[in-house]
């Protein structure tokens, strides 16, 4: 037999609720309990509330070409050191972040542009989109790169950008602030110094302590590492090769364009790091994947965030079951969690994606996973 609540105990019950959590609200505390589950105070369902990345594509020509050259014409060295626009996801405005952990970002160098040296804790990277004369100087290594080459800017080590050459460049980075941001681990400095004869003195261009092919001279053949170099370059914390040649990986890629491949992931090569095998950074890595013409990958899905940027043909993913089409440069956001799949639009030409994920840092804390649909559309486990 069920027992009735007088109106007058429930009235008086519910207004001392919402006092109590008037008065949490008012402290900067949160009820961690629910009555019901469709009650104003749910707190799994506020707790799942927060912001979260949503799939979605950057254009290129449309939107991020046009408003490139609008600001190389208006913003010149003398007003900032920097000039990028960066993709900032719809899901996490205003948070300067493309997914969860990692940004891209778009920077045209007009000819013979250099930027000072500075350096800070987030890792990024340079990949060369249009142009010869992309320059990055890395910790004394000057590095000057084209259109598909990948060049480090690791945490703590001074660099500085721009490009050399009379032609304008263009080239995307990738850097994982909005992860370092998170953990409270932000710092820059621009107060770029050098010894020189004994006195510590400031300055606006690095002194090339390195030849221009030092790491490729140095690392650029599989399986065999000298042992009379330092490896520890700048901070130590990233791979100490600092440029990736495009040319390298397209062989590779092309190489093995007759295999079966892998169906969730079709032809994908990650860069690592030669003296260890690993990702290039602790936090994020970095792979080139090609779709074969008419190519199509099985979905995925997995707790990583991904940012795709198409580099050769063009085509469309299948992200949570909407369809994203892309083209070359543009940049497509696919937020962890996310069942995704790949379409090379082409029955001729193959399809080449430039990938940046925080596998790593989910790694790194035993959080990473992975699942597929097989054949039948079940839901299987990758290990």
């Amino acid at each position: 037999m069920s027992v009735v609540q007088p109106l007058r105990d429930r009235s008086n019950r519910e207004a001392a609720l919402k006092s109590l959590y008037d008065d949490l609200a008012a402290k900067s505390l949160f009820p961690f309990w629910a009555t019901a589950s469709d009650v104003e105070n749910d707190e799994v369902r506020q707790l799942m509330a927060t912001q979260k990345a949503v799939p979605f594509v950057w254009e290129y020509a449309k939107d991020v070409e046009p408003v490139l050259r609008r600001a190389a014409d208006l913003i010149k060295m003398d007003d900032s050191e920097r000039r990028s626009v960066i993709c900032i996801n719809p899901g996490l405005a205003p948070k300067r972040a493309s997914v969860s952990t990692m940004y891209t970002a778009y920077r045209l160098n007009d000819p013979n542009e250099i930027m000072p040296p500075h350096k800070h804790s987030p890792s990024a990277i340079r990949f060369g989109l249009t142009g010869k004369g992309n320059f990055t100087g890395v910790q004394g290594e000057d590095i000057v790169f084209g259109p598909g080459d990948m060049v480090l800017t690791p945490n703590d080590t001074w660099h500085n950008h721009g490009s050399v050459g009379d032609e304008e460049a263009v080239n995307l980075s990738v850097l994982d602030l909005p992860l370092i941001e998170t953990l409270n681990a932000i710092h820059f400095d621009h107060h770029y110094t050098e010894l020189v004869d004994g006195e510590v003195v400031a300055k606006k261009v690095q002194t090339a302590r390195y030849p221009a092919d030092y790491s490729a001279r140095v690392y650029g053949h599989g399986g065999m590492t000298p042992r009379f170099v330092d490896h520890k370059r700048g901070s130590g914390l990233s791979s100490p090769m600092y440029v990736y040649r495009w040319d390298a990986m397209r062989d590779v890629l092309e190489r093995h364009k007759d295999w079966d491949g892998d169906p969730y992931e079709a032809l994908m090569v990650e860069y690592t790091d030669p003296t260890t095998g690993g990702p290039v950074f602790k936090t994020i890595t970095f792979f080139a994947q090609m779709l074969r013409p008419g190519e199509k990958t099985m979905p995925l899905r997995q707790t990583a965030s991904l940012l795709v940027a198409p580099f050769e043909g063009s085509g469309y993913s299948i992200v949570d079951g909407k369809r994203y089409d892309w083209k070359q440069f543009d940049t497509l956001a696919v937020p962890g969690q996310s069942w995704c799949e790949h379409v090379n639009g082409s029955a001729t030409e193959p399809a080449i994606l430039f990938v940046a994920s925080d596998e790593p840092a989910q790694k790194a804390f035993s959080l990473y996973k992975k699942w597929g649909r097989d054949a039948q559309g079940d839901v299987v486990r990758i290990l």
